[in-house]
């Protein structure tokens, strides 16, 4: 235990003297390298997790947790019947089919994905049914497509406009052959808030699809959406056993190489600003080696008046703690209103300094996102204190191996 006396000695040398302004310059390095370096972590690492977040409710709002694919047979009414033993652990399912498709629109042409699906199918896609931005679901019929906001604001296209796809399917004719083409009018516009999506994905009725691509049984495939998609392995597994004849993949699957990069991204961004803490921390270390040496005479009376060694140990242990402490909290108060406030602050420099932060076409988001994890703030506040702790040591036993006698010989 840190008796008052120790306390009261410890608190006096946290506040140098006028003639000792160098140490009160690395005191104020030491705790601010701290404490941005605590802030920097929590941050980047709440954006990050964000960012995270964020991307995976974007791709389950619009792609399937478990996708069925024929290899060379049809999928059967009796398979999908056998999902009946799963039916607590699925809300839905729906037949669709995805391909490729170039879009012409007067002089503009670009390629595209498409997916198509039946009316009340598509309505079930929260992201989309609630992201329609002009028109409406209800006319997603024959010969009418849904598009990206993004797409339409590339293309110049509103509800109404009729555009021409080309698909890769071909027409045999005397000429040879000529690829498929088919004219639709936009009926709906939809923005789901991930670029990427919006900028490269149209939707199409299942009808225009069979027509234009010249679909075959094995090109429909099945998507199936979970109840709780955390849980997408093992029903995935279960899944497999019905469909033995089929390729089952689920959205993590799919999706695994990019997040395995994020979480690399995240680990290696924490250890690099570790290291500003660490670097803070050695600060201490510095300006409590001063310390000691320019609190050498006081050491020695303290010493000769009977204080003990642990006692001496202590006081400069405290010194040392109590600014990495504070610089901590401060650090850990000023990272979690960065990280609460992130938009409204990339707003107000985007808008003060006509920068863009985080344009959409490269970070994919509309905008920046921020999940504060109340345990990732505790490992980095207990590491950053535990640095603290480690660099307060050397300087704490330096102190009280000091011996009295030598001291005042030499003062």
């Amino acid at each position: 235990m840190i008796s008052k006396i120790e306390r009261i000695i410890a608190f006096r040398y946290l506040k140098p003297k006028k003639k000792e302004g160098f140490l009160r310059v690395i005191s104020i390095f030491s705790f601010t390298g701290i404490a941005l370096g605590v802030a920097i972590l929590i941050i980047v690492m709440s954006v990050m997790n964000g960012f995270r977040t964020e991307l995976i409710n974007k791709i389950l709002g619009f792609n399937p947790h478990i996708i069925v694919k024929p290899y060379d047979k049809k999928i059967i009414r009796e398979n999908i019947n056998n999902l009946d033993v799963l039916k607590e652990n699925i809300s839905r399912t729906a037949f669709t089919f995805s391909g490729q498709a170039i879009l012409i629109n007067r002089e503009n042409t670009t390629g595209i994905l498409v997916r198509s699906y039946l009316q009340n199918d598509i309505e079930k896609i929260d992201l989309i049914k609630n992201g329609i931005v002009d028109g409406s679901l209800n006319s997603f019929n024959k010969n009418t497509i849904s598009i990206g906001k993004e797409l339409a604001i590339s293309l110049g296209l509103v509800v109404g406009d009729e555009i021409t796809l080309m698909s890769t399917a071909n027409l045999q004719t005397p000429f040879g052959n000529l690829p498929l083409q088919e004219r639709f009018t936009v009926s709906s516009v939809f923005s789901t808030g991930l670029v990427e999506f919006d900028q490269n994905v149209i939707f199409m009725p299942f009808e225009n699809a069979n027509s234009l691509f010249e679909l075959s049984d094995v090109d429909i495939n099945l998507e199936i959406f979970l109840n709780k998609p955390d849980n997408v392995q093992l029903i995935k597994e279960e899944i497999q056993k019905i469909f033995s004849d089929h390729y089952v993949y689920s959205w993590a699957d799919l999706n695994k190489s990019f997040f395995g990069a994020l979480k690399v991204e995240r680990n290696v961004m924490f250890i690099i600003l570790t290291l500003i803490i660490i670097v803070a921390a050695f600060n201490i270390i510095s300006g409590l080696t001063i310390l000691v040496k320019n609190k050498t005479k006081e050491i020695a009376i303290l010493r000769t008046l009977g204080i003990s060694k642990n006692s001496i140990a202590k006081v400069f242990f405290l010194t040392g703690f109590t600014i990495g402490l504070l610089a901590t909290i401060t650090g850990v108060i000023i990272g979690i209103l960065f990280s609460y406030y992130i938009e409204e602050i990339r707003v107000l420099i985007t808008s003060l300094f006509s920068i863009r932060l985080f344009p959409e076409e490269i970070y994919f988001l509309s905008q920046m996102p921020s999940e504060i994890n109340l345990g990732y703030i505790f490992i980095i506040s207990f590491f950053s204190l535990l640095i603290t702790f480690l660099a307060t040591i050397f300087p704490s036993l330096s102190a009280a191996r000091l011996d009295p006698i030598k001291a005042l010989k030499y003062e």
